[in-house]
């Protein structure tokens, strides 16, 4: 972006139930006499024709090394992708069951996972659930004694996000019919199958380089590689690797990357966790950029339709041009409307007469960040603060674009603006490039302005449908970032 002279269908529906229960009579301890839990299901999010649900399971009896939670659906719903459980369903008979961190609940503990499912009509929270084939009735009992499975219990606390077998971005995404084509992340795999490199670090002390993978398949970042790795020196980020299988690996924009007047980030300026591990955000102070030419590699160009998403933060922003994930040029330089279309996320007024002071989520479209469908302000657009920031966009490339916002941590997408193009930006002329960090402009010759931070993010081809979005934003949810 450069910066010339001045010439729905989603909804919130939240259900909860807590069932006091007893009659845990399955697989417990030689010891275990008395049984009983609670089980919390909350519809977390909900949209046409599907939704999100978190179950958590507290268990009031002795401790048991398995367990099996039953449930049976009144009106047809369908579950279609889980975490933190391995999920069975025949009919609208469902069972949840332990996977291999989480089987273990001691007295007063409990565990929790999740899942998305389908709906027709309705979708009525389940009334009954059993734990271990015994119907869970409000009190506590004693089981006859039976003899201990032999379970090995974990060494490391169970982790919150999807684990491998519970889908990632890129597998609703694929899914929903759009691939991802592009998939950056510091912080985890964003396909459930994923184990590969997730970025690489440069030490000052010697300028060699370790790339960091994830720590499993579908899981976290390998911080303490990296914590090793750069101990008593300083490290920057030099790639952010794709983890499709398109290679648009994202190099930074200076000597020694991919050429340009741009530094690396510096690689632990900012620690988080996600999914109960420790991870590493890119986190851009200005003066860092990354890009990659893909437009041969699977990057939509033209008018052809894209959508993509990232999570930022809503606490480190600022108005320099241009804090952008997403399509851009392939000539690094302000090549005319149409020719970006990226998310751009901060505190930038534009085209002036904004309402507040920002955050903000906007369309980089090229010589202007759009907050709707015109150069006036999109009276529905809203401020983002919270420390996680889910940002989307959708393009059709020749009459239609949306752009919706959310916390990272909690609730649904807050659709922002859904409508035709901006006068002069259909058909839509994308260039296939990609970028992160700065506008598209930036940076051969010149540096980045820009501020913020970047934790994951994907882009995809074809038009993304709100229910594909909304399940991806549930997904981000329960990595768990904090």
């Amino acid at each position: 972006m450069s910066r010339p002279s001045r010439p729905r269908w989603a909804f919130i529906a939240a259900a909860a139930l807590t069932l006091t229960t007893a009659g845990l009579t399955g697989t417990q301890f030689a010891s275990a006499a008395a049984a009983g839990c609670s089980v919390s299901y909350t519809v977390s999010s909900s949209w046409s024709g599907g939704f999100g649900a978190n179950v958590s399971v507290t268990n009031l009896g002795d401790p048991v090394s398995n367990w099996r939670l039953t449930w049976t659906f009144a009106a047809g719903q369908t579950v279609t992708q889980y975490w933190n459980t391995t999920i069975t369903q025949t009919g609208a008979a469902v069972t949840a069951a332990n996977v291999s961190y989480n089987g273990n609940i001691p007295t007063g503990g409990s565990t929790s996972f999740g899942f998305n499912g389908s709906w027709t009509g309705s979708n009525p929270v389940p009334t009954s659930f059993a734990l271990n084939g015994t119907t869970c009735t409000g009190g506590v009992s004693t089981p006859p004694t039976t003899t201990p499975p032999t379970s090995t219990p974990p060494t490391t606390p169970p982790p919150s996000t999807p684990p491998p077998g519970g889908d990632g971005p890129c597998d609703i995404y694929a899914a929903g019919g759009t691939p991802c084509v592009a998939a950056h992340s510091t912080t985890r795999a964003l396909f459930r199958a994923y184990s590969g490199r997730l970025y690489q670090v440069r030490r000052a002390s010697d300028n060699t380089t370790r790339d960091i993978t994830t720590l499993t398949a579908g899981g976290p970042a390998n911080a303490a590689a990296q914590d090793s790795f750069c101990a008593n020196t300083t490290c920057v980020i030099t790639w952010i690797y794709d983890q499709t299988t398109r290679g648009n690996n994202l190099g930074y924009q200076g000597a020694g990357g991919i050429g340009g007047a741009v530094q690396p980030a510096v690689a632990n300026r900012e620690a988080i966790t996600v999914g109960g591990a420790k991870a590493y955000s890119l986190f851009i102070p200005g003066n860092s950029s990354y890009w990659r030419d893909g437009h041969l590699t699977g990057v939509p160009t033209g008018s052809a339709p894209e959508g993509m998403y990232m999570v930022t933060s809503g606490t480190h922003v600022n108005s320099g041009c241009c804090f952008d994930y997403g399509n851009s040029e392939t000539t690094r330089r302000a090549d005319g409307a149409g020719a970006m279309d990226a998310i751009n996320f901060s505190t930038s007024c534009w085209f002036g007469g904004c309402s507040g002071s920002g955050p903000w989520v906007q369309a980089d479209l090229e010589w202007g960040l759009y907050p709707g469908g015109s150069q006036t302000w999109n009276p529905n657009q809203r401020a983002f603060t919270s420390k996680f920031v889910t940002a989307t966009l959708k393009n059709n490339g020749t009459s239609r674009f949306a752009i919706k916002g959310s916390n990272a941590q909690s609730g649904n997408l807050y659709t922002l603006y859904d409508g035709s193009l901006p006068p002069g930006y259909s058909p839509m002329k994308k260039q296939g490039a990609i970028i992160l960090g700065s506008g598209g402009d930036c940076c051969i010759d010149n540096r980045n302005q820009s501020v913020g931070t970047f934790y994951e993010g994907a882009m995809v081809a074809g038009y993304p449908s709100d229910a594909t979005e909304n399940a991806v934003q549930a997904n981000v949810v329960a990595a768990g970032y904090r």
